[in-house]
């Protein structure tokens, strides 16, 4: 049977909402059912309207949108799990039946669609046409309801903010629900605000205030807490207010460091921490100017590859031997260190600043002085040398930290203290077999649904494996598992074509594993671990390569 080809009028239901009309569908034959195995998964063309994906476990037949939410990678070349396929390009996980969203980064689902294998073998699909182009679904949630006094207040406008606000209505909460947000913009992709610095934030931000206001959630923007008292149930306000909760979610994330180093306070000396301070460092960017940056980290050297092309030079100042070795290995950082001197990055490594020193003008850094006493010319420096958890508000309260000040929280991501959870950047929690603060996009996200269902009563643990990312000069780095301290890293394919799966290994197994041009891998390492599986050392050898093909 080829497309629907009957045309109606969209009415009005009794609710004055409109009901869709067959121009809005579309259904077709995409396949024999014999063009699809078992435990098998394929992208189909639905007509003239995009294409979808088929999945068969079980013996049964399921249709969902092809592409993932997150950043739309083509979720055929992802890794087919137990029930759900993971994405190729960061790890999001998605049932394979429902379509919703069960492991992160981004927010939405995928749309499901009507399955009917017919006589003769033929596989019918039938989708609304809009959602098969989008590829995206938002997850029913309830309505509020005024007569439930129940208040839940979601602190930090961030990935776990995000996630655990919607969770909350998508689990069926329908008490009062205020979402304070620090900065004066709706939560949106931070991510980006370092790989690309001119980003707009109308292009990255993930939900409109309509949104929230038709979900029954309060966003209160520009708006800090700035102290807790566990024993009255109450968050203090910068602007003066008090908010009472019943149960609270801290989402504050982190803070960039800055040094405490002389001249520190000049201008034109930025973290690249939030939209506006992308705006500052984009702003000022020139053909004539000079861009120093102070750390070879993943935000600093992603912020070297956005400037080098629209600046006179960049240097990027480290105090180890190469970038990103404590992470990935003396070899790797070697190799990325290469790749960005070949599109004229220059790099001081083993070196620091002393002091930033002012132009002319006495307020405006123009050059750095680095720890042999050599200087750099510097229209702008770019301040890349980690964070700290965002948690001084909690100081007195009686909130258990560790020393680096994250909130220690259970298997449920609640504090000591009950009714209090954390998550994301500012959390000391469960992870795999130990416990750590990680500052991962995925694992904020992931942190904020499950705080949410915990809250709701729920009662769910942290089950999820890390995954970061990210992207120099158009390589794309996936990152997948745990690994602080490794013991060496066995690295197959080709360093140099930078084209290869690293894996580190703690002991006799693989701690985790970052890829290079070798999709999906990572999402394949993740999933095996997701399932309580362990890749040893010894599945590398002779082959390095071997598992990756299984």
């Amino acid at each position: 049977m080829g497309s629907s080809s009957s045309k109606t009028m969209k009415v009005s239901n009794k609710k004055g909402k409109m009901k869709s009309s067959n121009d809005d569908y579309v259904e077709a034959i995409v396949c024999q059912e014999s063009d699809i195995q078992e435990n098998e998964m394929k992208s189909f063309e639905l007509g003239d309207a995009g294409k979808i994906l088929l999945v068969k476990q079980n013996g049964k037949l399921s249709a969902i949108g092809s592409k993932c939410t997150h950043y739309g990678a083509p979720l055929h070349t992802g890794v087919l799990g137990n029930g759900r396929v993971r994405c190729p390009w960061h790890g999001a996980c998605f049932n394979t039946v429902t379509g919703d969203i069960e492991d992160f980064p981004g927010l939405d689902s995928l749309p499901c669609y009507q399955v009917e294998v017919q006589d003769g073998g033929g596989v019918k699909v039938r989708a609304k046409k809009a959602e098969v182009k989008s590829s995206k679904r938002i997850k029913d949630m309830v309505s509020r309801d005024r007569t439930v006094g129940t208040t839940f207040v979601v602190v930090g406008g961030g990935p776990a903010g995000a996630s655990c606000v919607e969770t909350l209505r998508q689990e069926g909460f329908r008490g009062r629900i205020v979402f304070v947000c620090k900065e004066q913009a709706l939560p949106y992709d931070r991510v980006k605000t370092s790989k690309a610095l001119d980003v707009k934030l109308d292009s990255i931000t993930f939900r409109t205030a309509s949104f929230y206001k038709e979900h029954g959630i309060e966003v209160l923007t520009g708006t800090e807490v700035i102290g807790l008292n566990p024993e009255a149930k109450v968050l203090k306000l910068s602007s003066g207010n008090e908010l009472k909760y019943d149960a609270v979610f801290l989402g504050t994330g982190s803070d960039a460091r800055r040094p405490p180093i002389p001249g520190a306070d000049l201008k034109n000396i930025f973290v690249v921490r939030t939209i506006e301070d992308s705006y500052g460092i984009s702003g000022q960017l020139g053909p004539e100017k000079n861009i120093v940056i102070l750390g070879a980290s993943f935000v600093g050297m992603e912020a070297a590859a956005s400037c080098v092309e629209k600046a006179k030079s960049v240097t990027v100042i480290g105090r180890d031997t190469v970038p990103f070795r404590a992470v990935l290995g003396e070899e790797i950082g070697a190799r990325l260190m290469a790749l960005f001197k070949e599109k004229n990055v220059l790099f001081k490594m083993q070196s620091g600043v002393a002091r930033f020193l002012a132009g002319p003008s006495g307020d405006t850094v123009s050059q750095v002085e680095l720890a042999d006493g050599s200087t750099l010319p510097a229209d702008i420096c770019v301040l890349g040398i980690g964070s700290s958890p965002a948690t001084k508000f909690l100081d007195g309260s009686g909130v258990d930290m560790d020393k680096s000040g994250a909130i220690i929280v259970n298997k449920h991501l609640e504090s000591n203290i009950k009714g209090v959870y954390a998550g994301g950047d500012n959390a000391y929690a469960p992870i795999l077999d130990t416990t750590a603060c990680i500052g991962h996009w995925q694992l904020a996200h992931y942190h904020g649904r499950i705080a949410a269902l915990n809250m709701a009563g729920k009662e769910t643990e942290v089950q999820t494996v890390p995954f970061f990312w990210t992207m120099l000069f158009g390589k794309g780095v996936r990152f997948a598992g745990y690994a602080p301290k490794f013991d060496e890293v066995v690295i197959g394919g080709s360093l140099e074509e930078l084209k290869f799966v690293a894996h580190y290994i703690v002991g006799d197994r693989v701690a985790a594993v970052a890829t290079i041009g070798s999709d999906p891998v990572a999402a394949k390492f993740a999933e095996l671990v997701s399932t309580g599986k362990q890749l040893l050392k010894s599945d590398l050898q002779p082959d390095a390569m071997a598992w990756t093909k299984k």
